[in-house]
């Protein structure tokens, strides 16, 4: 299966990929430039837009703009005025915070996590933003939070604690946005950890893995239905898009890397696209 790159960007931390249909364009982070990046499917441009702090994930937003989980907070941002307004922030108070991986569900909130971001004590939480802008604190605590992913029927939300190597599957209440019985979808073996997540039309869910150089297709009873080997060691986060939704991209990452390892992995930090003839589901937007 051919991996191609798009564009010439270099990510130092690639993450957050989110395609909005409505522009045919793909959105991600930069969380360490930090910045923001879109890339305009029809001519292949890449637009950066570069953060004030620290820029942990994006996501669609319903009349215009994207969401942002910047370090302690999330924000409207404005691609057209380059606005950034903060809406709300953190109830954390631990040093060092920053956001990580976020998702919106299938009813429009916004959901993401805080961490620590130099200790990686377990002092995170995981937040769901509801309309108004209302923070409420759903999981708690948390090292570092990722794989959020909702089923595309909505009964079954997807998260992970990374450290834990685990992915978790929890019965979600579509109507009150709370998870409940939590148990193991998965288990990624080390040196890999589980990094961003997405779901396809069948109802699988994608994960891409942290040193695992590689993005795995589970089925909805958590067996393994395929591999894909990556050309890069850390994947960070897969979505699908283009115009028939059938392109997985996946966000990677170049930190970390010794100047050998940078030499075998030249994708590293890149924009990645693979065709997996599997047709994904469109990513929702937050309602404000």
């Amino acid at each position: 299966m051919e991996v191609r790159r798009i564009g010439t960007t270099t990510d130092l931390l690639g993450e957050s990929c989110v395609w909005s249909t409505s522009e045919q364009a793909l959105y991600w982070v930069d969380i360490r430039q930090p910045a923001l990046r879109r890339l305009n499917y029809s001519d292949g441009r890449v637009d950066t837009f570069e953060m004030p702090e620290l820029a942990g994930a994006v996501c669609l937003r319903e009349g215009g703009g994207v969401m942002l989980a910047l370090q302690d907070s999330i924000a409207h941002f404005d691609p057209v005025t380059s606005s950034l307004e903060k809406v709300a922030r953190a109830l954390d108070t631990f040093p060092n915070i920053r956001f990580n991986d976020s998702r919106v569900d299938p009813q429009g909130r916004f959901w993401a996590g805080t961490m620590d971001d130099v200790a990686r004590g377990a002092v995170g939480t995981l937040y769901r933003l509801d309309s108004g802008h209302r923070m409420t604190a759903v999981l708690h605590p948390i090292v570092i939070s990722n794989s959020l992913a909702f089923s595309p029927d909505s009964r079954t939300m997807y998260f992970s604690d990374t450290v834990s190597h685990e992915i978790w599957a929890y019965d979600f209440d579509s109507v009150s946005g709370m998870p409940s019985n939590r148990r193991v979808f998965a288990t990624v073996p080390a040196p890999a950890t589980p990094d961003g997540s997405t779901v396809d039309a069948e109802g699988y869910l994608w994960n891409a893995e942290w040193d695992g150089a590689r993005v795995v297709r589970y089925a909805p009873d958590g067996q393994i239905d395929r591999i894909i080997p990556m050309p890069v060691q850390r994947p960070t986060c897969c979505t699908f898009g283009g115009r028939d939704m059938t392109t997985l991209f996946v966000t990677t990452a170049s930190l970390r890397l010794n100047a050998v390892e940078r030499a075998a992995q030249p994708m590293a930090g890149g924009l990645l696209a693979l065709e997996v003839g599997v047709k994904g589901v469109a990513d929702p937007a937050y309602r404000p």
